[in-house]
C-alpha cells in the first residue's frame, strides 16, 4: 500500500509469496506438448465430449473451465440466501455476460441456477458443449455476451452418485467441515438431480484502526476482532420430464438454512487519556437466515415449429438478527449499552408466458419473434427496534432491558405488482449479420403501508437492438443499444442497521425512491485465436444515468442530518475493457492457459451534497487480473494461481458529513487438483494468500459537508488472513 497510514502486513510476505508462484510456473515439463483440436469455424463453437476426456474430468463444471474465455465460480454449495432476489426483481428478456443453459433451457429459478448445477452433473452424462455466440428465437435467453449450452446424452445407463466431504483450514486455528452429496440420473421420461450441500462460511476478521483530529493531534487507536460462524446448509433437487415429442416439464426446488452468531471484541485507546487504559466493548450479534424457492416451466412444441412457454416461479427470503452492545468496566463488568433487532421477509411471485414463431412468407426467411408477458409480485415485511440507554427513559424487555428509541420508518410493509410485456425480434440477415431488437414496456405499482404509506405507479417503454456482425467465423463484432431501468432495492425504502460505522446505529430509508435508468451503449470485439488457442476481447461501453441514484439529503433538521439513497440528476459512466484467455502454445506449452483482464473506468455527476463535479459513490478507477491454469494430463492433475488488483485511487463514498476512501490489496488465489487411485478427486483451494488488506480512509466533518469543518480522518484496514479448502470427492 501507498499511504503510510495502513495497518497492514508487511509488503514483503506478498512479494515473496508472487515469486513463488512465478517459479512455479517456470517449472512446466520440457517437452510436455498436447495439442488440441480446432473445435470448429462457425459463431457456435462446440467442444464434443472427446474434447476433455485427456483431462480426467469429473464434473460440468470442470469440463467447461477447461474451454479458453469461459470460467464459472467452483461453489458446489450455490448462491447464498443473502443472494436472494438481488439484482433485480422478476426474470426479464435477457441478460448481459456469458450465460448457462441445459440442454438449451434455463432453470426455472432464480436462486436455484445453473452454475451450481454444473458442479453436481457428472462429466460422463455431457455429450457436447457448446459456445453460442450470435443469437436465436430458439434461445431461452437473449442478450448476452455468450452463452454455454449443456447437451446430456438422451440416453444414461446408469444413475450417478456425487459425494464430496471438504475441511476449511483458518488462520486462527479454526476447523470447519463441510460436505455434498448428489444423485442425479434418468428413469424413462424423467430426468432428476437431488443434492444436499453443507458449506462453512466461517470467517475471522481483524480491524486496525487510528485517527487524528481535525488539528492533526493523534485521537484514538482501535483494534477490533469479528467472528463469524456460520454454516450454510442447502438442499435442493432439479427435475425433467418428457410427457410426448411435443411438450415438456422441469421443476426445480431449493431451501436453504443459513443461521450464524456473530461476535465482536473491540478495544479502544483514547490516546488524549493519560491514564492508558483502553475502553472495551463486546457485542453478540446472533443471526436466523433462511430461504426458499419453487419453480416450474411446461413447454409446448407446436408441428409448424412454434414453441409455447410457461414459467412460474415463487421465493422467499427470510432474516432476523439481534445486536447487544456492552461496555467492560475496569471490573470485568458488562453493561449492555445497545440493542438492535431488525427482521425482514422478502418474498417473489413470477409468473412469465411467451409464444415464438417464424415468419411464413419466404421474404421473412431467417426471421422469428417472441411475444407474451410476465408479472412479479414483490412484497418485504421490515421492523426494526432500537434500544438504548437514555436518562430518565423507562426501559422496556422487548427492547432488551433498553429504554425504546422512536425510528421513523420502521415498520413497514412495501408491495410491488410489476407487469412487463414484451416482443422480441431476431432477424438473420446473411449467414455473416444477425440482428436482435426488443421492445419492452413495463409497469408497475408500488405501496408502502405501517409507520408511512405511500402509492405510485410507474411505466416505462425499453427499446433494445442487438446486432452482431461474424466478419470472419474467428472475428465477431457486437454493437449494443439499450435502455435498462433498475428495479428498485426494497431495503432502500425502510430504515436499517448501519454495521459499517460504529458512531452510526441505523440508517434512514427513502419513501420517495424512483426506479433509475440508463442507455447502455456497447461495442465488443471477439477474436478466437486459430488452433483453439485462446480468445482476446476488447469492450468499449459507455452508461447514460437518469434519475441517478446516491447518496442525499433527507435531513428532518439542520439539527439531525440524516442521508438516504435518493434519486439524483444525470450521470456518465465509461468503461474500456481488454480480456485474453490464450493457451501458451507458442511456448511449448499448450496445457497452460492463461486468462487476463485490464480495464480502465471514469464516471461523471454532480454531486448532490457539495454541487461539484465528481466520480460515481465507490467506482474503482479499473482493475488487472492474470490467472492461469496448468493442465497435466498424464498425471491426472492440474492447477492453478488467480491474481485479482483494483487500481486504487480516488474510490470515494460521499455521504452528508463525512468521505469515505477505499483501496486494497491485491488478491491471491491458488488451487491444486489431483485425481488418485482411479476415480477419487483431491482438491486444495487456497483464498488469500496474499493475506490482502481491505483499506477505509473516512474524513468526517462537524455538520454539514458543505461546511468544511473537519472533525478527523480514521484510517482502518482489516483483513481475514489465509484459508485452506480441503476437498476429497468421488462419482459412484
Amino acid at each position: 500500500m501507498n499511504n503510510s497510514h495502513s495497518a497492514t502486513v508487511p509488503r514483503s510476505k506478498f512479494r515473496n509469496k508472487v515469486l513463488i508462484a512465478a517459479m512455479l510456473l517456470a517449472l512446466n515439463p520440457l517437452g510436455a506438448t498436447f495439442a488440441q483440436d480446432n473445435v470448429g469455424n462457425d459463431s457456435t463453437i462446440t467442444y464434443p465430449s472427446s474434447y476433455f476426456v485427456e483431462y480426467s474430468p469429473v464434473t460440468a463444471l470442470d469440463m467447461i473451465n477447461r474451454i479458453p474465455g469461459m470460467s464459472v465460480a467452483n461453489n458446489s454449495a450455490g448462491n447464498s440466501s443473502n443472494n436472494a432476489i438481488r439484482g433485480g426483481r422478476g426474470l426479464g428478456s435477457g441478460g448481459n455476460g456469458t450465460q448457462i443453459l441445459i440442454n438449451g433451457k434455463r432453470v426455472a429459478g432464480k436462486n436455484n441456477n445453473t452454475q451450481s448445477m454444473l458442479s453436481r452433473i457428472s462429466a460422463d452424462q455431457v455429450e457436447r458443449i457448446d459456445i453460442i455466440r450470435g443469437t436465436s428465437g430458439d434461445l431461452d435467453i437473449r442478450g448476452s455476451s455468450q452463452i454455454a449450452n449443456i447437451t446430456l446424452y438422451e440416453e444414461m445407463a446408469d444413475s450417478s452418485l456425487q459425494v464430496e466431504i471438504r475441511s476449511d483450514f483458518f488462520e486462527d486455528n479454526t476447523t470447519e467441515p463441510g460436505g455434498s452429496v448428489s444423485y442425479s440420473g434418468k428413469s424413462g421420461d424423467l430426468d432428476y438431480l437431488i443434492s444436499a450441500v453443507a458449506e462453512p462460511r466461517y470467517d475471522h476478521r481483524v480491524r486496525n484502526e487510528h485517527s487524528i483530529l481535525g488539528d492533526f493531534l493523534p485521537n484514538d487507536e482501535i483494534v477490533e476482532d469479528t467472528i463469524r460462524d456460520q454454516t450454510q446448509y442447502t438442499v435442493s433437487t432439479n427435475l425433467g420430464y418428457q410427457l410426448n415429442e411435443q411438450s415438456s416439464v422441469r421443476l426445480n426446488a431449493l431451501y436453504s438454512q443459513n443461521d450464524d452468531t456473530t461476535t465482536v471484541d473491540r478495544s479502544t485507546l483514547d490516546l488524549r487519556d493519560v491514564s492508558g487504559l483502553p475502553y472495551l466493548e463486546r457485542e453478540l450479534i446472533p443471526g436466523e437466515q433462511s430461504n426458499w424457492e419453487i419453480g416450474g416451466d411446461y413447454e409446448y412444441n407446436f408441428a409448424n415449429g412454434n414453441r409455447a412457454k410457461i414459467l412460474v416461479i415463487a421465493n422467499e427470503t427470510d432474516n432476523a438478527n439481534i445486536r447487544e452492545r456492552f461496555e467492560i468496566d475496569g471490573s470485568g463488568v458488562e453493561i449492555k449499552n445497545l440493542y438492535l433487532n431488525s427482521a425482514s421477509t422478502l418474498s417473489e411471485r413470477i409468473a412469465r408466458g411467451s409464444y415464438t414463431m417464424d415468419f411464413l412468407p419466404s421474404i421473412f426467411e431467417g426471421q422469428s419473434i417472441e411475444f407474451g408477458m410476465e408479472s412479479a409480485q414483490t412484497i418485504l415485511d421490515s421492523s426494526l427496534r432500537l434500544g438504548q440507554i437514555v436518562d430518565g427513559g423507562i426501559a422496556s424487555d422487548s427492547f432488551g432491558g433498553l429504554v425504546p428509541v422512536a425510528i421513523a420508518n420502521a415498520n413497514t410493509k412495501v408491495e410491488e405488482q410489476r407487469y412487463e410485456g414484451f416482443a422480441i425480434h431476431n432477424w438473420r440477415i446473411n449467414s455473416k449479420m444477425s440482428l436482435e431488437s426488443a421492445l419492452v414496456y413495463e409497469t408497475s405499482d408500488i405501496e408502502q403501508s405501517g409507520d408511512v404509506s405511500n402509492s405510485r405507479t410507474f411505466s416505462y417503454f425499453k427499446p433494445k437492438f442487438d446486432y452482431r456482425y461474424d466478419i470472419t467465423p474467428k472475428l465477431q463484432l457486437r454493437a449494443l443499444v439499450e435502455k435498462v431501468v433498475r428495479q428498485i432495492n426494497f431495503t432502500d425504502f425502510v430504515a436499517a442497521t448501519d454495521n459499517e460505522d460504529d458512531d452510526s446505529n441505523t440508517q434512514s430509508g427513502n419513501t420517495q425512491l424512483e426506479p433509475d435508468f440508463w442507455w447502455n451503449y456497447n461495442l465488443l470485439v471477439e477474436y478466437r485465436l486459430p488452433e483453439d488457442v485462446g480468445v482476446v476481447s476488447a469492450n468499449l461501453y459507455k452508461h447514460h444515468h437518469r434519475n441517478f441514484l446516491q447518496r442525499i439529503d433527507v435531513s428532518p433538521s439542520p439539527d439531525n442530518l440524516q442521508s438516504a439513497n435518493g434519486n439524483t440528476g444525470s450521470g456518465d459512466m465509461w468503461v474500456f475493457e481488454v480480456k485474453a484467455s490464450v493457451r501458451l502454445s507458442m511456448l511449448n506449452m499448450p496445457n497452460v492457459l492463461v486468462t487476463t483482464l485490464a480495464s480502465v473506468r471514469d464516471s461523471e455527476y454532480t454531486d448532490p451534497f457539495l454541487g461539484i463535479d465528481r466520480r460515481f459513490n465507490n467506482y474503482k478507477r479499473g482493475q488487472f487480473d492474470i490467472g492461469f491454469r496448468h493442465d497435466l494430463p498424464q498425471w491426472k492433475m492440474n492447477w492453478g494461481i488467480d491474481l485479482n488488483n483494483q487500481i486504487d485511487g480516488n474510490t470515494k463514498r460521499w455521504d452528508i458529513d463525512d468521505i469515505e476512501d477505499y483501496y486494497a490489496d491485491p488478491f491471491l488465489t491458488g488451487f491444486a487438483e489431483i485425481i488418485a487411485f482411479d476415480d477419487i478427486t483431491f482438491r486444495l483451494d487456497v483464498k488469500n494468500i496474499s493475506d490482502a488488506d481491505m483499506c477505509r480512509d473516512r474524513t468526517r466533518y462537524v455538520g454539514h459537508i458543505r461546511d468544511n469543518i473537519l472533525e478527523e480522518i480514521e484510517y482502518s484496514c482489516r483483513g481475514s488472513g489465509t484459508v485452506f479448502s480441503l476437498k476429497v470427492s468421488s462419482t459412484f
